[in-house]
């Protein structure tokens, strides 16, 4: 599913993760990639995003691009989690929502 982000929000989402990939510091090829997926009812929150490279976005959803990381996609969930709920740490509950990874 292609997620439609308007370009403020898509740039301020690259801001706050300062033109990087959040996980591998990367600056190739960056794409927004939603935490709990749209599909499983995710919105398009700041709390819900984050950049990634394009390799990383791959591992996030299963697939490994390049073979070469030594992270599988737990660990990638377990990176995107730790980075989000670090930037919202006050405010940032995903498991109060089944239905993200892991749920359902």
């Amino acid at each position: 599913m292609y997620a439609k982000l308007s370009p403020d929000l898509r740039k301020a989402i690259y801001r706050r993760d300062g033109f990087q990939c959040a996980v591998c510091g990367s600056t190739r090829y960056l794409q927004i990639h939603h935490y709990i997926h749209r599909g499983q009812g995710g919105n398009d929150s700041p709390h819900n995003l984050i950049t990634l490279c394009s390799d990383c976005h791959a591992l996030a959803h299963g697939i490994n691009l390049v073979g070469h990381f030594d992270l599988t996609q737990a660990d990638m969930e377990q990176n995107i989690i730790e980075y989000l709920a670090d930037m919202y740490r006050e405010e940032w509950w995903p498991w109060a929502y089944p239905w993200g990874p892991g749920g359902r």
